[in-house]
Protein backbone atom coordinates (compact mmCIF):
# COMPACT_ATOMS: atom_id res chain seq x y z
CA UNK A 1 0.00 0.00 0.00
CA UNK A 2 1.67 3.37 -0.89
CA UNK A 3 1.58 6.69 1.67
CA UNK A 4 1.49 9.99 0.91
CA UNK A 5 5.01 11.98 1.73
CA UNK A 6 4.36 13.99 4.74
CA UNK A 7 6.98 17.07 5.14
CA UNK A 8 8.81 16.56 8.67
CA UNK A 9 9.21 20.14 10.10
CA UNK A 10 12.93 19.67 10.33
CA UNK A 11 13.60 18.81 6.85
CA UNK A 12 14.77 21.65 4.68
CA UNK A 13 13.20 22.34 1.19
CA UNK A 14 16.73 20.55 -0.41
CA UNK A 15 16.41 18.75 -3.26
CA UNK A 16 18.26 15.71 -2.27
CA UNK A 17 15.87 15.18 0.55
CA UNK A 18 12.62 15.48 -1.25
CA UNK A 19 14.29 13.45 -3.94
CA UNK A 20 14.28 10.50 -1.37
CA UNK A 21 11.27 11.32 1.04
CA UNK A 22 9.06 11.21 -2.52
CA UNK A 23 9.95 7.41 -3.22
CA UNK A 24 7.67 6.51 -0.35
CA UNK A 25 4.68 6.46 -2.84
CA UNK A 26 6.50 3.47 -4.45
CA UNK A 27 6.53 1.40 -1.71
CA UNK A 28 4.31 -2.13 -1.08
CA UNK A 29 2.85 -0.39 2.78
CA UNK A 30 2.04 2.99 3.69
CA UNK A 31 4.74 5.07 5.34
CA UNK A 32 2.89 7.84 6.74
CA UNK A 33 -0.67 8.07 5.80
CA UNK A 34 -3.16 10.39 6.54
CA UNK A 35 -5.12 9.08 9.32
CA UNK A 36 -2.20 8.63 11.60
CA UNK A 37 -1.81 11.49 14.19
CA UNK A 38 0.66 14.06 12.72
CA UNK A 39 3.39 13.85 15.01
CA UNK A 40 3.44 9.95 13.94
CA UNK A 41 3.33 10.68 10.70
CA UNK A 42 5.78 13.18 11.03
CA UNK A 43 8.28 10.83 13.13
CA UNK A 44 7.68 7.96 10.63
CA UNK A 45 8.56 10.24 7.52
CA UNK A 46 12.05 10.64 9.26
CA UNK A 47 12.56 7.53 9.82
CA UNK A 48 11.10 6.80 6.42
CA UNK A 49 14.02 9.06 4.93
CA UNK A 50 16.98 8.08 6.81
CA UNK A 51 15.96 3.58 5.52
CA UNK A 52 15.44 5.02 2.18
CA UNK A 53 18.84 7.48 2.13
CA UNK A 54 20.86 4.64 3.36
CA UNK A 55 19.45 1.93 0.73
CA UNK A 56 19.88 4.93 -1.77
CA UNK A 57 23.73 5.13 -0.86
CA UNK A 58 23.72 1.10 -0.52
CA UNK A 59 22.53 1.13 -4.25
CA UNK A 60 23.83 3.69 -5.94
CA UNK A 61 20.90 5.40 -6.34
CA UNK A 62 21.13 8.44 -4.79
CA UNK A 63 20.36 11.66 -6.46
CA UNK A 64 22.72 13.05 -9.66
CA UNK A 65 25.26 15.70 -8.57
CA UNK A 66 26.65 14.35 -5.16
CA UNK A 67 25.16 17.28 -3.03
CA UNK A 68 24.44 14.34 -0.46
CA UNK A 69 27.86 13.47 -0.64
CA UNK A 70 28.60 16.97 0.17
CA UNK A 71 26.21 17.35 3.03
CA UNK A 72 27.53 14.39 4.71
CA UNK A 73 31.54 15.78 3.93
CA UNK A 74 32.12 13.57 1.81
CA UNK A 75 34.78 15.01 -0.90
CA UNK A 76 34.35 14.84 -4.79
CA UNK A 77 36.69 11.82 -5.33
CA UNK A 78 35.26 9.78 -3.11
CA UNK A 79 31.27 10.80 -3.77
CA UNK A 80 31.04 7.31 -5.86
CA UNK A 81 32.12 5.50 -2.55
CA UNK A 82 29.70 3.69 -0.91
CA UNK A 83 31.24 2.58 1.52
CA UNK A 84 33.33 5.59 2.31
CA UNK A 85 29.54 7.18 2.22
CA UNK A 86 28.47 4.81 4.09
CA UNK A 87 31.31 5.37 7.24
CA UNK A 88 30.21 9.32 6.56
CA UNK A 89 26.52 8.66 7.50
CA UNK A 90 27.02 6.35 10.55
CA UNK A 91 28.94 9.62 11.71
CA UNK A 92 26.29 11.52 11.20
CA UNK A 93 24.26 9.32 13.01
CA UNK A 94 26.52 9.16 16.11
CA UNK A 95 25.71 12.78 16.04
CA UNK A 96 22.62 12.67 16.27
CA UNK A 97 22.66 10.54 19.39
CA UNK A 98 25.21 12.49 20.76
CA UNK A 99 24.01 14.76 23.88
CA UNK A 100 22.68 18.02 22.46
CA UNK A 101 22.17 16.25 18.83
CA UNK A 102 24.85 18.90 17.54
CA UNK A 103 26.63 19.33 14.22
CA UNK A 104 24.48 16.92 12.35
CA UNK A 105 25.36 17.38 9.06
CA UNK A 106 22.53 15.59 7.05
CA UNK A 107 18.65 17.22 6.50
CA UNK A 108 17.35 14.05 6.64
CA UNK A 109 19.51 12.97 9.41
CA UNK A 110 18.51 16.46 11.51
CA UNK A 111 15.20 15.29 10.91
CA UNK A 112 15.84 12.37 13.32
CA UNK A 113 16.75 14.75 16.12
CA UNK A 114 13.50 14.80 17.22
CA UNK A 115 11.74 11.66 17.60
CA UNK A 116 15.16 10.27 18.62
CA UNK A 117 14.45 12.64 21.53
CA UNK A 118 10.68 12.84 21.62
CA UNK A 119 10.51 8.75 21.35
CA UNK A 120 13.68 7.80 23.46
CA UNK A 121 14.70 5.61 20.12
CA UNK A 122 17.50 3.41 20.15
CA UNK A 123 20.64 3.26 18.09
CA UNK A 124 21.05 -0.55 16.90
CA UNK A 125 18.09 -0.27 14.64
CA UNK A 126 19.85 2.46 12.77
CA UNK A 127 22.84 1.14 12.96
CA UNK A 128 21.50 -2.42 11.44
CA UNK A 129 20.33 -0.80 8.16
CA UNK A 130 23.93 0.68 7.66
CA UNK A 131 25.49 -2.90 7.95
CA UNK A 132 22.69 -4.59 5.78
CA UNK A 133 24.15 -1.94 2.80
CA UNK A 134 27.93 -2.45 4.30
CA UNK A 135 26.74 -6.51 3.46
CA UNK A 136 25.85 -5.23 0.24
CA UNK A 137 28.90 -4.13 -0.86
CA UNK A 138 30.81 -7.77 -0.29
CA UNK A 139 28.22 -10.35 -0.27
CA UNK A 140 26.20 -10.31 -3.95
CA UNK A 141 24.95 -13.98 -2.91
CA UNK A 142 22.95 -16.12 -0.57
CA UNK A 143 23.68 -19.59 -0.09
CA UNK A 144 20.49 -20.46 2.18
CA UNK A 145 17.48 -19.08 3.22
CA UNK A 146 18.83 -19.24 6.24
CA UNK A 147 21.38 -16.91 5.44
CA UNK A 148 19.05 -14.57 3.59
CA UNK A 149 16.95 -13.94 6.76
CA UNK A 150 20.10 -12.80 8.69
CA UNK A 151 20.27 -10.46 6.26
CA UNK A 152 17.09 -9.60 6.80
CA UNK A 153 17.38 -9.04 10.30
CA UNK A 154 19.51 -6.26 9.69
CA UNK A 155 17.92 -4.46 6.69
CA UNK A 156 14.35 -5.18 7.04
CA UNK A 157 13.36 -6.09 10.73
CA UNK A 158 14.92 -2.96 12.03
CA UNK A 159 12.28 -0.96 10.62
CA UNK A 160 9.65 -2.44 12.36
CA UNK A 161 11.17 -2.22 15.73
CA UNK A 162 11.53 1.83 15.02
CA UNK A 163 7.57 1.65 14.48
CA UNK A 164 6.98 -0.30 17.47
CA UNK A 165 9.14 1.95 19.64
CA UNK A 166 7.32 5.15 17.81
CA UNK A 167 4.39 4.01 18.80
CA UNK A 168 5.31 3.04 22.37
CA UNK A 169 4.05 -0.38 22.10
CA UNK A 170 7.00 -2.22 21.91
CA UNK A 171 7.36 -5.97 23.82
CA UNK A 172 8.93 -8.85 23.05
CA UNK A 173 6.12 -10.77 21.72
CA UNK A 174 5.50 -7.72 19.29
CA UNK A 175 8.81 -7.93 17.99
CA UNK A 176 8.98 -11.12 17.52
CA UNK A 177 5.83 -10.94 15.29
CA UNK A 178 6.99 -7.53 13.79
CA UNK A 179 10.38 -9.49 12.64
CA UNK A 180 8.43 -11.94 10.91
CA UNK A 181 6.15 -9.48 8.71
CA UNK A 182 9.10 -6.93 7.89
CA UNK A 183 11.19 -10.08 6.58
CA UNK A 184 8.31 -10.97 4.47
CA UNK A 185 8.01 -7.53 2.96
CA UNK A 186 11.66 -7.80 2.12
CA UNK A 187 11.46 -11.23 0.19
CA UNK A 188 8.16 -10.11 -1.58
CA UNK A 189 10.52 -6.58 -2.32
CA UNK A 190 13.27 -9.46 -3.48
CA UNK A 191 10.80 -11.44 -5.56
CA UNK A 192 9.59 -8.36 -7.56
CA UNK A 193 13.33 -6.91 -8.05
CA UNK A 194 14.94 -10.14 -9.21
CA UNK A 195 15.55 -8.49 -13.00
CA UNK A 196 16.83 -5.07 -11.16
CA UNK A 197 18.81 -7.01 -8.48
CA UNK A 198 20.54 -9.02 -10.97
CA UNK A 199 21.55 -5.81 -13.16
CA UNK A 200 23.59 -4.79 -9.91
CA UNK A 201 25.01 -8.33 -9.62
CA UNK A 202 22.62 -9.44 -6.74
CA UNK A 203 20.48 -12.18 -6.24
CA UNK A 204 18.77 -12.72 -3.48
CA UNK A 205 17.11 -16.10 -4.17
CA UNK A 206 18.76 -18.71 -1.90
CA UNK A 207 21.49 -20.68 -3.91
CA UNK A 208 20.54 -23.75 -2.24
CA UNK A 209 16.65 -23.11 -3.56
CA UNK A 210 17.93 -22.06 -7.40
CA UNK A 211 19.65 -25.68 -7.41
CA UNK A 212 16.89 -27.46 -5.94
CA UNK A 213 14.45 -26.16 -8.51
CA UNK A 214 17.14 -26.10 -11.45
CA UNK A 215 17.45 -22.44 -11.74
CA UNK A 216 20.34 -20.74 -13.25
CA UNK A 217 21.66 -17.09 -13.55
CA UNK A 218 21.01 -17.10 -17.08
CA UNK A 219 17.79 -18.49 -16.87
CA UNK A 220 16.86 -15.32 -14.04
CA UNK A 221 18.50 -12.70 -16.72
CA UNK A 222 16.14 -14.11 -19.48
CA UNK A 223 12.96 -11.74 -20.61
CA UNK A 224 10.65 -14.13 -18.80
CA UNK A 225 10.14 -16.88 -16.38
CA UNK A 226 10.79 -19.94 -17.26
CA UNK A 227 8.68 -23.11 -15.54
CA UNK A 228 11.74 -23.56 -13.61
CA UNK A 229 12.17 -19.92 -12.35
CA UNK A 230 8.33 -19.36 -11.91
CA UNK A 231 8.17 -22.65 -9.51
CA UNK A 232 11.27 -21.47 -7.75
CA UNK A 233 9.17 -17.77 -7.03
CA UNK A 234 5.93 -19.70 -6.29
CA UNK A 235 8.01 -21.58 -3.66
CA UNK A 236 9.47 -18.06 -2.21
CA UNK A 237 6.46 -16.12 -2.20
CA UNK A 238 4.50 -19.65 -0.04
CA UNK A 239 7.60 -18.74 2.59
CA UNK A 240 6.95 -14.56 2.84
CA UNK A 241 2.55 -15.59 2.76
CA UNK A 242 3.10 -17.77 5.62
CA UNK A 243 5.91 -15.20 7.59
CA UNK A 244 2.83 -12.79 6.75
CA UNK A 245 0.43 -14.96 8.47
CA UNK A 246 2.56 -14.70 11.91
CA UNK A 247 1.93 -11.07 11.30
CA UNK A 248 -1.81 -10.70 11.94
CA UNK A 249 -1.60 -11.39 16.04
CA UNK A 250 0.07 -8.65 15.65
CA UNK A 251 -2.52 -6.53 13.99
CA UNK A 252 -4.82 -7.20 16.52
CA UNK A 253 -2.77 -6.51 19.43
CA UNK A 254 -3.17 -3.17 19.36
CA UNK A 255 -5.40 -0.86 18.91
CA UNK A 256 -7.06 2.42 16.72
CA UNK A 257 -5.18 3.72 13.98
CA UNK A 258 -2.16 1.33 14.86
CA UNK A 259 -3.96 -1.38 13.83
CA UNK A 260 -4.98 -0.16 11.03
CA UNK A 261 -1.17 1.00 9.95
CA UNK A 262 0.14 -2.30 10.72
CA UNK A 263 -2.79 -4.28 8.77
CA UNK A 264 -1.82 -1.71 5.72
CA UNK A 265 1.65 -3.20 6.33
CA UNK A 266 0.55 -7.23 6.82
CA UNK A 267 -2.34 -6.28 3.66
CA UNK A 268 0.37 -4.46 1.14
CA UNK A 269 2.31 -7.19 1.34
CA UNK A 270 -0.36 -10.08 1.36
CA UNK A 271 -1.25 -7.81 -2.05
CA UNK A 272 1.94 -8.00 -3.81
CA UNK A 273 2.14 -11.40 -3.64
CA UNK A 274 -1.31 -11.80 -5.29
CA UNK A 275 -0.04 -9.53 -7.91
CA UNK A 276 2.92 -11.76 -8.01
CA UNK A 277 0.66 -15.16 -8.64
CA UNK A 278 -1.62 -13.03 -11.37
CA UNK A 279 1.37 -12.53 -13.08
CA UNK A 280 2.22 -16.30 -13.01
CA UNK A 281 4.90 -15.42 -10.74
CA UNK A 282 6.98 -14.37 -13.81
CA UNK A 283 8.62 -10.88 -12.61
CA UNK A 284 11.29 -11.07 -15.10
CA UNK A 285 9.60 -8.52 -17.18
CA UNK A 286 8.99 -6.33 -14.41
CA UNK A 287 7.77 -5.82 -10.90
CA UNK A 288 4.06 -7.27 -10.19
CA UNK A 289 2.09 -4.51 -8.51
CA UNK A 290 -1.32 -4.95 -6.41
CA UNK A 291 -4.25 -2.70 -7.82
CA UNK A 292 -5.64 -0.10 -5.31
CA UNK A 293 -9.01 -2.34 -5.33
CA UNK A 294 -6.73 -5.75 -4.13
CA UNK A 295 -4.73 -3.83 -1.48
CA UNK A 296 -7.67 -2.13 0.15
CA UNK A 297 -9.47 -5.95 -0.20
CA UNK A 298 -6.49 -7.24 1.79
CA UNK A 299 -6.18 -4.95 4.28
CA UNK A 300 -9.84 -5.59 5.16
CA UNK A 301 -9.22 -8.93 5.23
CA UNK A 302 -6.03 -8.59 7.98
CA UNK A 303 -8.26 -6.63 9.95
CA UNK A 304 -11.41 -8.95 9.78
CA UNK A 305 -8.89 -12.09 10.43
CA UNK A 306 -6.96 -9.79 13.24
CA UNK A 307 -10.71 -8.97 15.28
CA UNK A 308 -11.50 -13.07 15.25
CA UNK A 309 -8.15 -14.06 16.54
CA UNK A 310 -7.86 -11.76 19.69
Amino acid sequence: MTGTPQTHPQVPADPGARHTLDKATAENFPVAPFFLPRAWRADLMALYGYARLVDDIGDGDLAPGGGDARLLGVGPEAADDRTALLDALEADLRRVFAPGGEGVRHPLLRALRAPVRDRSLTIEPFLGLIAANRQDQRVRRYESHDDLLAYCALSANPVGQLVLQVSGTLTPERLRRSDAVCTALQIVEHLQDVAEDLARDRIYLPAEDMRRFHVSEADLAAPTGNASVRALVAYQADRAHRLLDEGVPLVGSVHGRLRLLLAGFVGGGRAALAAIAAAGHDVLPGPPRPTRTRLLHDVGAVLRRARKER
